[in-house]
């Protein structure tokens, strides 16, 4: 399995640096994979550029089919005027931000499902997974017992692994949405769902409770989105600090 695994982590090449500006897109499309949908002005903001900077890579992304526009909507009363322009990362825009080869790491695992079968490749996939979900458990155990808090603390976890992910709450219901706007292995993913499931149950395991995938990168989504429940008990002991046993 070390093979396999090694290619799945493999980088590509780095990108050139012929582009002065190159730098500057790639941080404008890493925020619209993990804060997507969004405004020109929401990323002039949190980026403390120009509007007409902010434009200008836009412009430059969306020739280049790197991000699309999303259908327009509106939230909470309406307004005069046409609705502001919401970008999300395209399939190409993906296919940017992925650091893997995929096509080798595609071709390793259809020889391992051909020689050793699907109980390999199952296999597999949850030894890859537990990778991940080692590298996030801590932090959301260290969230403590509220599952608001964890879910928040398992999309930091994600973004810093390079998921690009968020945690946003659902107005009006107890949930969270886990939302991953980039997936490293995506076009591996899409070949081999096996990956996916994998990563879900991984996520109910760290949280404690059972939670749901909605949308993923795979199957055409703009973000892979994980529902989690926050009014339910935990499904595992939490490991939380205690003052028991402190001198007071």
């Amino acid at each position: 399995m070390t093979d396999l695994a090694a290619v799945l982590r493999a980088d590509s090449p780095a990108d050139s640096p012929a582009d002065p500006d190159a730098g500057t897109r790639r941080r404008v499309l890493e925020l619209i994979a993990s804060d997507g949908p969004v405004t020109a002005a929401q990323l002039a903001r949190d980026l403390r550029l120009t509007a007409a900077g902010v434009r200008r890579h836009l412009a430059c992304l969306e020739h280049e089919g790197r991000i699309c526009e999303i259908a327009a909507h509106r939230s909470g009363p309406a307004r005069r005027g046409r609705p502001a322009r919401r970008f999300v990362v395209a399939k190409s825009g993906q296919a940017t931000l992925t650091h893997r080869y995929a096509e080798v790491a595609n071709q390793a695992l259809a020889f391992l499902a051909r020689t050793a079968g699907p109980d390999a490749l199952r296999t597999f996939a949850e030894e890859r997974i537990a990778l991940l979900e080692d590298a996030v458990r801590q932090a959301v155990e260290a969230a403590g017992p509220d599952l608001g808090r964890r879910a928040d603390a398992l999309a930091e976890a994600l973004d810093a692994q390079g998921f690009a992910a968020s945690a946003r709450p659902v107005p009006g219901l107890p949930l969270v949405q886990v939302c991953q706007g980039h997936c490293p292995v995506q076009d591996v993913a899409a070949a081999y769902p096996q990956l996916c499931e994998a990563e879900t149950k991984a996520f109910a395991r760290v949280l404690g409770v059972h939670v749901q995938r909605l949308s993923t990168l795979t199957t055409g989504g703009h973000v892979c989105t994980t529902n989690v429940p926050t009014a339910l008990p935990l499904a595992t002991t939490v490991k939380t600090p205690t003052t028991e046993g402190v001198p007071a």
